[in-house]
């Protein structure tokens, strides 16, 4: 599927996304990434130090990817097929380049998670959906950073 600009536009603003992948046995595992895009409609995570994810995905690619900005308090949940992209890999140096960029170089990518998105479903506070009328991005981040001391 392509992404859209929302979509975009909501990963751009948000600092971590969590990857939930699963093992052979069927265990989840819930990681937070740090360094992630979207590059020609596939969401890119920098594996930096992921062993776990890196296993789960090269045994079952089937993955859900998810973030929000904390702020606003909205974002996505993607699903689709990963797939890890070593240094072997022909895309890999176009790729590693994207990411490497957020880096500035300070992190070794390891290898690239790539996901081929099947499945977006928004994500939204629960007061936006039980307190439509009263509820704007201004007000939701005017809580955020009361919350959060900011």
């Amino acid at each position: 599927m392509a992404i859209s600009e929302k979509i975009r536009k909501a990963a751009s603003k948000s600092v971590l996304c969590w990857l939930a992948s699963v093992n052979p046995s069927g265990m989840p595992n819930v990681s937070p990434k740090e360094i992630f895009t979207i590059h020609n409609d596939k969401f890119l995570i920098a594996n930096i130090m992921s062993p776990v994810s890196e296993k789960n995905v090269k045994a079952s690619s089937l993955v859900c990817v998810s973030f929000v900005d904390i702020l606003v308090q909205k974002g996505f949940q993607l699903k689709g097929s990963a797939e890890v992209i070593e240094k072997a890999n022909d895309e890999y140096g176009e790729l590693h380049a994207v990411l490497e960029k957020m880096t500035k170089g300070l992190f070794p990518i390891k290898n690239i998670i790539s996901i081929e998105v099947t499945e977006a479903k928004e994500i939204l506070a629960p007061s936006y959906v039980f307190y439509p009328n009263q509820t704007s991005e201004l007000e939701q981040i005017k809580a955020a950073k009361k919350q959060y001391n900011l």
